[in-house]
C-alpha cells in the first residue's frame, strides 16, 4: 500500500461524552463488529476490553483513555475511548489535542449534560470535526428531537440528522436512513450482527422526506457542485450526497447526527460507515504547525513520511515499572532504536521499542509512520505535551493545557518503607497526570496532594497502594482556595545587598489592579525609558510568576490580577537579575497586602435530574448550601435543575440527594470558576 493510500484510509478518532452516556459500550460494539474482539464485554459486568484498569472494572467507569485499532470497509480506525467523569477531563483534553475527528455521544434521555458541554468546547478549541450519536433510544424518556434542540441551544452547533429513530423507547427497532431513504431494522437474536434494509413505511415517509429536503437545502448552500444539480432537479447519487456531507463535516459547518442503542446492539454498523464516510483522514486536516526553537519562526509539517520526523507526546502511562509514552506522529517516520530530539527540553532521547496498542495489550512494530498513534518505550525524560523530532529539523508544537487542582488532602506513609515508596509513586503519578500535584507543607510537615475532585484523589491513593505497594493514611478532603485583590495599589521596592562578595541592586515600582474572575495573572510593562533596563524585564516577569504561587492572606496562589511594571531603578555597576527578581517579589506582596486581599473559592456548576415531587426540597437544600439556582428545565415528569454551588458545600452531597429524593434523583458537577469566599456557616 502506498503512503498516500495508507493515509487516506486512516481515521484517528476519539469517543467523548458525559459519564454513563455509553462511550465504552459503543467502543465494545465497534470492536466486535469489526472483528477486533470475539465476545462483547459489558461495562456493568466489569468485562469491557477498553476498561482494563482494575478500578475501572470495579467502578464501571472509564478512568484513563485507552487506544485501540480496528478495520472497517478497508479503512484503519485508531480509536481513543476517553473518560466521561469531570475529574478526568485532562484525559479528554490531551486526546482531542492529537485526534483528527471525534464521535460525540449523547444520552437520548438526559440530552446535553455538563461534561458533554465541556468536551464539546474542548473539541471546538482544537477544531476537531465531529459526528454525533444519540444513544439509549430504547430507554424510557428518550427523546431524539429534544436532544437535537439541546445541541443547538447549549452547544451552538449545527446538528443535521442523517438518521431518524424508528420507534420510541421499548418499541425502538432501528433507524430511518435519510440518505439511503431506507429503514434499517436489526435482528435482536444475533447480537445485532444481522440487519435488513427496507423501504420506508407510509407512516414515516413524510417525516423522512422533510428532513432529507432540509439536509439537501443546507448542503446546497455549502457546496456549489451539489447546489447546481439540486437546483436543476437532477438525481443525486448516494456517493455525491455522502461526499457533500463529508466536506461540510470536515470544514466544521455541520455535525451529522445518528442514533441507536449500543446496549441493544442497534445503530453501530451505520456509525462505523459514518466514521469512514465523514470523518477526516490525516491527509484531510491542515498541516501541523509549530515554531522552530532555533529561529523562533513558525514552521509547518506535512503529514508525510518524506518530511522530517516530528511527534507530540500526549500521554504517559507506567505499566509494570516501565514508562510508556503515547505519541501522535505528525510527520516523518521513526524506527525502534533511533535517537530523537526532545525540542521542548533540548535533550536527546532514544526510542528503544515501538508498539501499537489494544487497550493494555501491545503489538510490537519496528517502525512508526506519519499519521499513526503509537507507544514508545525508552523516552525517560519526555513528559505530557512535549515535542520529539529530528535534531536536524527541530520544531515545538503547542503544549497541552492542564487544569489547576480544586481539592486537596493530606497523606502520610504508614511505615518507613512506605515513605521510600511514596516519593517514587508520587513522582510517577504526577508524571502521568498533569492535574495531580503534591507538595510538602512546611508548617505541618505533611504531604499535601491535590487533584480535580474526591474521586480523582481516591483513585490515585488506591493506585499508590495497589500498583506501588505504598500504604498511606489519608486526611479529609480540603478545598483549594485562591487569593486576589479588591482594589488598586502601588508599591516601590529596592533590593541592595552584597552576596558572596558581589553587590546586587534592583529597584521596581509596580501597580496591581483587580481583574474579572477567571482572567488569571496578566503582566504588562509601561516603563518609558528602557535603554539600560530592558534586559531585566524577563527576570522581573519571572519574579512575578514565582511570587503569585503563594498569596499574602493564607499562602494560596494569587489570581485575577493585572500587574503593571511602572518604573525600574538602575545601577550601572551593581544591577543584577537576582536583585530585580527579589525586588519584584517584595513589591508584589506589599502591593497586594495594601489592595484589600480576599479569598476565592471554587464554585461548581451542578446539574440535578430529579422528579417533580422532590424539586422543591432539593432547591431548599441548595439554598442552605449557598447555591444559586440558574434555571429549572421541565422534561415530562422530571426537572433538570442547574445551579452554582461552592465546592466546600458539596462534600457528601450524593448521600443527601438520595435521601431527599428517595434515591430517584441524580446529579453531576464540574468546576465553573473561582469566586469570592463568603463567610462559612
Amino acid at each position: 500500500m502506498s503512503e498516500k493510500d495508507r493515509l487516506k484510509r486512516t481515521r484517528n478518532i476519539g469517543i467523548m461524552a458525559h459519564i454513563d452516556a455509553g462511550k465504552t459500550t459503543i467502543t465494545e460494539r465497534i470492536l466486535y463488529y469489526t472483528g477486533r474482539i470475539h465476545k462483547i464485554g459489558e461495562v456493568h459486568d466489569g468485562q469491557a476490553v477498553m476498561d482494563w484498569m482494575e478500578q475501572e472494572q470495579e467502578r464501571g467507569i472509564t478512568i484513563t483513555s485507552a487506544v485501540t485499532t480496528c478495520h472497517w470497509l478497508n479503512r484503519i480506525i485508531n480509536i481513543i475511548d476517553t473518560p466521561g467523569h469531570v475529574d478526568f477531563t485532562i484525559e479528554v483534553e490531551r486526546s482531542l489535542r492529537v485526534l483528527d475527528g471525534a464521535i460525540a455521544v449523547f444520552s437520548g434521555v438526559e440530552g446535553v449534560e455538563p461534561q458533554s458541554e465541556t468536551v464539546w468546547h474542548q473539541a471546538s478549541k482544537y477544531k476537531v470535526p465531529r459526528i454525533a450519536f444519540i444513544n439509549k433510544m430504547d430507554r424510557i424518556g428518550a427523546d431524539f428531537f429534544y436532544t437535537l434542540k439541546m445541541m443547538k441551544e447549549r452547544l451552538g452547533m449545527n446538528p443535521r440528522p442523517i438518521q431518524l429513530p424508528l420507534g420510541y423507547e421499548d418499541s425502538f427497532s432501528g433507524i430511518i436512513d435519510i440518505v439511503k431513504c431506507k429503514e434499517i431494522i436489526w435482528d435482536e437474536k444475533n447480537f445485532g450482527i444481522d440487519y435488513s434494509l427496507q423501504d420506508i413505511s407510509q407512516e414515516n415517509i413524510e417525516k423522512a422526506l422533510k428532513y432529507r429536503e432540509e439536509l439537501f437545502e443546507f448542503l446546497a448552500e455549502q457546496d456549489d457542485n451539489f447546489m447546481e444539480k439540486y437546483l436543476l432537479g437532477k438525481e443525486l447519487t448516494e456517493g455525491e450526497i455522502l461526499s457533500a456531507i463529508r466536506r461540510s463535516t470536515i470544514n466544521l459547518s455541520m455535525v451529522p447526527v445518528l442514533c441507536g442503542t449500543a446496549l441493544r446492539n442497534k445503530g453501530i454498523q451505520p456509525l462505523l460507515d459514518a466514521i469512514v464516510n465523514f470523518l477526516p483522514s490525516p491527509s484531510d486536516i491542515p498541516t501541523a504547525s509549530g515554531f522552530n526553537p532555533k529561529t523562533d519562526t513558525k514552521e509547518e509539517r506535512i503529514c508525510s513520511d518524506k518530511e522530517p520526523f516530528s511527534a507530540l507526546a500526549f500521554k504517559i502511562m507506567n505499566d509494570q515499572g516501565r514508562k510508556n509514552t503515547y505519541l501522535r506522529i505528525y510527520s516523518g517516520k521513526v524506527k525502534a532504536g533511533e535517537t530523537v530530539y526532545n525540542s521542548t527540553k533540548k535533550t536527546q532521547e532514544k526510542i528503544a521499542r515501538i508498539f501499537l496498542m489494544h487497550a493494555n495489550k501491545k503489538q510490537r512494530i519496528m517502525e512508526a509512520h506519519s499519521g499513526e498513534i503509537v507507544v514508545a518505550l525508552g523516552l525517560q525524560n519526555t513528559t505530557t505535551g512535549e515535542t520529539i523530532c529530528s535534531s536536524n529539523y527541530p520544531i515545538i508544537y503547542e503544549k497541552i493545557s492542564a487544569y489547576e487542582p480544586v481539592i486537596s488532602m493530606a497523606i502520610e506513609p504508614k511505615t518507613r518503607e512506605d515513605q521510600e515508596r511514596l516519593d517514587i509513586s508520587l513522582k510517577k503519578l504526577m508524571e502521568e497526570d498533569p492535574t495531580f500535584k503534591s507538595r510538602l507543607d512546611e508548617e505541618s510537615n505533611q504531604i499535601i496532594i491535590s487533584g480535580m475532585g474526591e474521586l480523582h484523589l481516591q483513585i490515585l491513593v488506591t493506585r499508590m497502594e495497589r500498583e506501588f505497594g505504598t500504604n498511606v493514611k489519608v486526611g479529609k478532603p480540603q478545598v483549594v482556595y485562591r487569593e486576589t485583590i479588591s482594589r488598586e495599589s502601588y508599591y516601590s521596592s529596592r533590593f541592595e545587598k552584597e552576596l558572596n562578595g558581589v553587590k546586587h541592586f534592583g529597584g521596581v515600582t509596580i501597580k496591581v489592579i483587580p481583574q474579572e474572575r477567571g482572567t488569571g495573572i496578566k503582566f504588562s510593562n509601561s516603563v518609558q525609558n528602557t535603554e539600560y533596563v530592558s534586559e531585566y524585564f524577563d527576570d522581573i516577569e519571572q519574579g512575578i510568576k514565582e511570587t503569585t504561587l503563594s498569596g499574602v492572606l493564607a499562602g494560596y496562589p494569587a489570581t485575577d490580577i493585572h500587574v503593571i511594571l511602572t518604573d525600574v531603578v538602575y545601577s550601572e555597576n551593581d544591577s543584577s537579575a537576582l536583585a530585580y527578581k527579589i525586588a519584584t517579589s517584595i513589591a508584589f506582596k506589599e502591593a497586594c497586602a495594601k489592595a484589600d486581599p480576599i479569598l476565592l473559592e471554587p464554585v461548581m456548576s451542578v446539574e440535578i435530574l430529579a422528579p417533580e415531587s422532590s424539586t422543591g426540597e432539593i432547591i431548599s437544600d441548595l439554598n442552605i448550601r449557598k447555591g444559586k439556582v440558574e434555571r429549572i428545565i421541565n422534561k415530562e415528569k422530571l426537572n433538570m435543575i442547574k445551579a452554582f454551588v461552592p465546592l466546600r458545600e458539596m462534600f457528601g452531597y450524593s448521600t443527601d440527594l438520595r435521601s431527599i429524593s428517595q434515591g430517584r434523583a441524580s446529579f453531576s458537577m464540574q468546576f465553573h470558576r473561582y469566586d469570592y469566599l463568603e463567610s462559612k456557616k
